[in-house]
């Protein structure tokens, strides 16, 4: 059965990639605490955790905004 969370970006870094002119975004996310009905319902069933993602991809790295809110589903993988 999929896990439904609702995170909050707290922070992007943007810095320069290794060999060449990409970057890399590290975006950190922390889960939602209050601000609206949804919110203090995901608070009360996940109330401490984090999400840290490196992304080299500029275009995926971008859609991320400091404070926005997203939603992260966890689905069990197949075995290898």
């Amino acid at each position: 059965m999929p896990i439904r969370a609702k995170f909050k970006v707290q922070s992007i870094t943007r810095i320069a990639g290794w060999g060449g002119p990409k970057e890399f975004h590290t975006i950190k996310l922390q889960p939602v605490v209050g601000g609206s009905p949804e919110n203090k319902e995901f608070f009360a069933n996940t109330p401490s955790g984090s999400i840290e993602l490196a992304v080299v991809v500029a275009s995926v790295g971008e859609q991320f905004d400091i404070g926005k809110e997203y939603y992260v589903d966890f689905t069990e993988a197949p075995a290898a």
